[in-house]
C-alpha cells in the first residue's frame, strides 16, 4: 500500500474527496496533508477525517518539508496547492507527484491560471467543452505529462460560476479513482 501526501492551500473539497476515497482503497492511504496557508479550510477537513496536518512557511521551510515528505510519502497529490513546486521537490518525486487542473490542458494552463481565472478564460473564449486534467508535476506550471482528462459540455459564454460547478463535480468524481488506477497499474507492473 502506497503512502500518499496531499499538498493543499484552500478550502479542501478535493483533499476531502481524496481522503475519503483512499480510506476505502487497498492501494494507498493518505498519510499527511501539508499546507502553506495556516487559515486554509483544508486543515479542519483533514483533522476531522483523522489525517495529520503540517503547516509550513515555503520561504523558510522547503528543505524541512521535503525531508518530511520523503520520509512519509511515496506519492504526492496537489489538490488546490497554489504555489510553484520547488525543483528539488519535483526531482525527488519525479513521476510520483500529480496535480489536478481545472481545464483540458494545454488550454488554459500556466502561471496564474487556477480556479476562477481558468473558468473566466474558458467562458471568454467561447468554449463548448471544458474539463479537468490529472497530470504529473514537473518544474513548469501545468506542463507535466498528462495522466487523464475528463470532459464536460458547456454552453459557449456560459457563466464562470456555472462552469466551475461542472468542473468541480468532475474533480471530486475522478481525481481519486484516476490516482488509484495509476497505483494499481504500477503495482501490476512490479509483479510482472
Amino acid at each position: 500500500m502506497l503512502k500518499i501526501a496531499i499538498l493543499a492551500s484552500g478550502s479542501g473539497s478535493n483533499a476531502q474527496a481524496l481522503i475519503e476515497h483512499f480510506a476505502q482503497s487497498p492501494w494507498g492511504r493518505i498519510e499527511i496533508l501539508v499546507t502553506n496557508n495556516p487559515q486554509a479550510g483544508v486543515i479542519q477537513r483533514a483533522e476531522r477525517l483523522g489525517v495529520a496536518c503540517k503547516i509550513f512557511n515555503p520561504k523558510t521551510q522547503c528543505d524541512e518539508i521535503l525531508l518530511l515528505l520523503e520520509s512519509s510519502a511515496d506519492i504526492i497529490l496537489l489538490a488546490g496547492y497554489l504555489r510553484k513546486i520547488p525543483v528539488n521537490w519535483t526531482r525527488a518525486f519525479e513521476g510520483r507527484m500529480f496535480n489536478i487542473h481545472p481545464s483540458l490542458l494545454p488550454k488554459f494552463g500556466g502561471k496564474d491560471m487556477y480556479g476562477r481565472y481558468v473558468h473566466e478564460a474558458v467562458s471568454a473564449a467561447g468554449e463548448s467543452v471544458t474539463g479537468i486534467t490529472v497530470h504529473h508535476v514537473n518544474e513548469n506550471y501545468d506542463d507535466g505529462a498528462i495522466v487523464a482528462q475528463y470532459e464536460v459540455e458547456i454552453t459557449p459564454g456560459e457563466a464562470p460560476h456555472s462552469i466551475e460547478e461542472k468542473v468541480r463535480a468532475l474533480e471530486l468524481e475522478y481525481f481519486g479513482p484516476t490516482i488509484e488506477s495509476w497505483i494499481a497499474q504500477l503495482n501490476e507492473q512490479q509483479w510482472r
